[in-house]
């Protein structure tokens, strides 16, 4: 093997039984090709638009998606990447399971984007290698509690128009390690009256109780609204079969009464 492919396979820090197998008989372009194949596996992978550029210092894989007027999310990355800017995009939404298969992602910029709906599995898969997760800058107002329960990153979500709710309490309240985060989470609406442009955090009560209480409120009021249906229905029938009584009654006292004969009225003399 020549010293070129020695070289980029000492770069590339390949087994020695792969650079060995790269033998004499392949010529130096081939060889090369091969070289190339070994080292960047994800280069294929690349998705349409984005740039991928393997750190040999850090041998980490960068995915830049920035300003590629990206619409969702690539349905094919590098399983390898580390770094994925999807940053400076028209990205409407996360769907469940969008990041599945990359284990190694360590950092995820979403930031800048059109994003309102995250899935509740949007982020499955990367608990354990995320750290920095950036949402902020889009147009999210509600999350289901469960979306960021897993992660261990750094979530940024500020600069979104929240709604101030049950689920985004829950969702914060998932983020007890990202309190700087959630510390900036300011509420564009809420459940509650005089909240709107106030943190999140400085909201004292509890939202899930209060939409308890307004769940059991609108239940009873429902079940009023039943019974006195019921009630009004039972009244009209009782009236209504009063007033048939009433006419009936007064049809039999306009028939004409059935005259006496008069063997009748001996016969009731007699028996007297």
């Amino acid at each position: 093997m020549d010293t070129s492919a020695a070289a980029r396979a000492s770069v590339c820090r390949l087994p020695r039984s792969v650079v060995t197998s790269v033998h004499t008989p392949v010529s130096p372009v081939g060889r090369h090709l091969v070289l190339m194949a070994l080292c960047f596996p994800s280069a294929s992978m690349c998705p349409k638009g984005c740039i991928c550029q393997r750190d040999p210092h850090l041998h980490s894989l960068n995915v830049t998606c920035s300003q590629s007027r990206l619409k969702e999310i690539p349905p094919t990355l590098p399983v390898d990447a580390v770094l994925l800017r999807l940053d400076h995009n028209q990205i409407g939404a996360v769907p469940d399971q969008a990041f599945r298969g990359l284990r190694v992602v360590r950092e995820l910029n979403l930031s800048y984007n059109a994003v309102e709906t995250l899935g509740e599995g949007a982020f499955i898969g990367l608990e354990e290698s995320l750290q920095v997760l950036d949402l902020s800058h889009n147009h999210i107002t509600r999350v289901h509690r469960d979306v960021f329960a897993r992660l261990k990153a750094r979530v940024i979500v500020d600069d979104n128009p929240w709604h101030c709710d049950c689920a985004l309490q829950q969702a914060i309240s998932g983020m007890a390690h990202n309190h700087e985060a959630a510390a900036r989470v300011l509420c564009r609406s809420s459940d509650l009256l005089d909240q709107d442009g106030r943190p999140f955090l400085a909201v004292e009560i509890d939202l899930c109780n209060l939409a308890k209480r307004t769940t059991d409120y609108a239940m009873l009021v429902t079940m009023f609204g039943w019974f006195a249906m019921v009630i009004s229905y039972v009244v009209y029938y009782v009236r209504q079969n009063q007033e048939d009584a009433r006419r009936h009654l007064e049809y039999l006292k306009s028939l004409p009464s059935k005259p006496k004969k008069p063997d009748e009225a001996d016969d009731i003399s007699t028996v007297v």
